[in-house]
């Protein structure tokens, strides 16, 4: 079953403390768009620059993401600059460049107005509400943010919140939004005000996945070589979502979403593994069902 996204496409340059490249193709939508791709239809809407190579489009579009929404501006395509220390939970900025991406407005092609999941990436909640508008009866709507958005535009970020079923969000973005420091009681909050279920990102932590009572936790796999965590969250978010619409019920679980929260892992855990989108993009369904048997196997008591 298809799954639309709405977000940044970029140049990323990342420096950590196991190398360094420069001006890779990154971006929320390119991540998420890959990772959701290992297991469903993607239609991506988008904004980048003249500059583009029109082989990564090509190479999009030969995993069966449909870019028909990606437009194409004069201009440059966004740009991030950024590094991570030896506490790879935190990125520092060094430079933002939005480029064409300040005067994105996703506007979706009419045939994908019923597209049945969707995923908003960490844009504007501004536009994120106006794609919401465009779309007709979605079966499952979540949404990620940022902290610039919780500084900037908080009225208009809870009341997007408010109109989605679930929300993806990292640990510091939640504490950020309410005010509270203990994330289940955060997450709590968050649902009283609209989405069904709040899933937390943290890091090598791993994932919390709560709706009412019921509450999962999934630990980040243990590699012995992280190079860049740079679109983890993304593609966290991508399998997770991918593979809810691969499933195409029309009541989705408690069983479901955590199992999606394991495959979302799973997917996370081998972006960390190469700078960029790298290896994501030699991702197979037998890599990642072999890496969920893993994840299973840390939690699972004989």
């Amino acid at each position: 079953m298809s799954l639309l996204v709405v977000g940044s496409m970029a140049f990323d340059s990342i420096r950590s403390p196991f190398g360094e490249v420069e001006q890779i193709v990154g971006g929320s939508a390119t991540y998420f768009s890959i990772a959701a791709s290992c297991f469903t239809p993607v239609r991506l809407v988008s904004v980048v620059g003249r500059d583009f190579p029109k082989d990564v489009m090509e190479k999009l579009s030969a995993r069966g993401i449909d870019t028909r929404g990606l437009a194409v501006a004069d201009g440059e395509t966004f740009r991030w600059k950024g590094y991570y220390e030896n506490d790879l939970n935190v990125a520092h900025t060094v430079r933002t460049n939005l480029n064409v991406f300040e005067g994105f407005d996703p506007v979706l092609p009419p045939e994908w107005k019923d597209t049945p999941y969707v995923f908003l990436g960490n844009i504007n909640p501004r536009l994120q509400m106006n794609v919401m508008d465009q779309i007709s009866k979605p079966r499952i709507v979540a949404l990620d943010t940022m902290n610039f958005y919780i500084e900037n535009s908080l009225e208009s970020l809870r009341e997007a919140i408010s109109k989605i079923d679930v929300l993806i969000i990292n640990e510091a973005e939640v504490r950020q939004i309410t005010g509270e420091l203990n994330l289940v009681r955060a997450a709590r909050m968050l649902m009283d005000t609209g989405p069904r279920r709040v899933v937390i990102k943290r890091g090598e932590y791993g994932v919390l996945n709560i709706s009412g009572g019921d509450i999962f936790a999934v630990p980040a796999y243990p590699l012995d070589k992280v190079f860049d965590p740079t679109g983890a969250g993304d593609s966290f978010a991508g399998g997770f979502m991918g593979y809810l619409a691969s499933l195409d019920r029309k009541e989705i679980s408690n069983k479901d979403y955590r199992m999606a929260t394991v495959y979302g892992s799973a997917v996370a855990s081998f972006t960390v593994e190469a700078f960029g989108t790298q290896r994501l993009e030699s991702l197979s369904r037998e890599d990642i069902a072999e890496r969920v048997s893993m994840i299973r196997a840390l939690i699972e008591i004989p």
